[in-house]
């Protein structure tokens, strides 16, 4: 994959030493933060919310395409898909995501609202005890295993990889159903059929006499569906976690909750690491010292992934339901597209159209009970 730094200097550009940040790059990022300094400044309580609610959106989905592109590019780097690192990979993103929330408490400042041209709020060590951790594991065993899953899925391949994500109701509907007993209402259910058709869709290729056949990649669909089943239990476990009396105040706060399950996430998968990929420490050890490729990857993959994770879950909890599941169904598209233009895959026809129904599905998966409901009362 072509990266930015990879390119050949023009010949009035400084040619920079190996591993240093590239010029634009680093223009770019000063003249960000010292607008965002300026702007405090002249406006010390910062923007509206109305302003600061569509500029986390606008960095939700600049931080889940970073994601998804310098996944692969990590990725990459270790081989692909075949190289027998992803494991690492995935493990040593969460470990970025814990030293991240370390120096947050360090500092005692969150400064995640900065994307929103608002004053960083304190973001104090969490006052929770032994039992509060041990309510707080089944939901980071989920998240670490939702997010390799992810990684395995979306590093075989990033654009078919999205598409089976977008499936996530489908095994959310089983897992709540089967394990919680809740189960979709039967407007629900019918969408499932539509999702299902979509992705199953997206995985046919027309042949050379015309007929279709099944090709699609095995490892993409396999760890897609896994990472979907874990993500339903994990949201079905974060609700249970917030019945615990006293949790909410004793973590203090939503972004606290999501950096105490992302530590914990990290230490949960480092002994699968090592069980699965630990032959080969060694090697990746060597590949982080030389391979600027996988330095980068990794730093701003394992960044992304927390930043992008804290702006959703912000932006999800300041608007309706209607809202978040557009932005969301909003959000695929434009990470497919995206990753499509980056890896320079282009999608087919059957993806393109099976994506459209699957992703379409979601969305009126996300909504319809509430819909119906509203018909209901203004007809009564």
């Amino acid at each position: 994959m072509k990266m930015p730094w990879s390119k050949e200097p023009e010949p009035l550009e400084a040619v920079l030493p190996d591993g240093a940040v590239d010029s634009s790059a680093l223009l770019t990022y000063t003249v960000a933060v010292l607008g965002t300094c300026v702007f405090l400044r002249k406006c010390p309580h910062g923007a509206s919310d109305s302003v600061a609610l569509l500029l986390f959106f606008v960095f939700w989905y600049v931080g889940n395409a970073f994601y998804n592109q310098y996944n692969t590019l990590a990725i990459g780097a270790t081989g692909g898909k075949h190289g027998g690192l992803t494991m690492t990979v995935s493990t040593m993103q969460l470990g970025v995501c814990t030293l991240y929330a370390m120096l947050l408490w360090l500092a005692n400042k969150n400064p995640i609202k900065l994307c929103g041209l608002q004053l960083a709020e304190s973001m104090p060590f969490p006052a929770v005890n032994g039992k509060d951790i041990v309510s707080t594991l089944p939901v980071a065993f989920c998240s670490a295993a939702a997010h390799s899953a992810g990684v395995f899925c979306l590093g075989a391949d990033p654009l078919f990889g999205q598409i089976v994500k977008a499936g996530e109701p489908v095994l959310s509907a089983l897992v709540n159903t089967v394990f919680y007993k809740k189960r979709p209402s039967m407007p629900k259910i019918l969408c499932l059929f539509f999702i299902v058709g979509g992705v199953a869709f997206a995985s046919l290729k027309k042949g050379l006499d015309g007929a279709y056949k099944l090709k699609f990649d095995e490892t993409a669909l396999l760890f897609g569906m896994i990472g979907n089943t874990f993500a339903a239990f994990k949201g079905a476990e974060t609700k249970k976690l917030m019945t615990v009396p006293g949790l909410k105040d004793r973590m203090g706060g939503v972004a606290n909750q999501f950096a105490v399950t992302e530590c914990l996430a990290f230490a949960i998968s480092l002994p699968v690491m090592f069980a699965t990929e630990g032959a080969k420490w060694g090697t990746f050890m060597h590949l982080l010292a030389t391979n600027r490729d996988l330095q980068v990857g990794l730093f701003v993959s394992g960044l992304s992934f927390y930043l992008y994770n804290e702006l959703a879950t912000m932006t999800i909890k300041a608007t309706g339901a209607v809202t978040s599941s557009v932005a969301n169904t909003a959000k695929r598209v434009i990470v497919m597209v995206y990753m499509a233009a980056v890896t320079g895959k282009v999608l087919t026809e059957e993806q393109k159209i099976g994506a459209a129904v699957a992703i379409g599905f979601v969305l009126v998966y996300s909504v319809i009970d509430d819909v119906l409901a509203s018909l209901k009362k203004k007809t009564a």
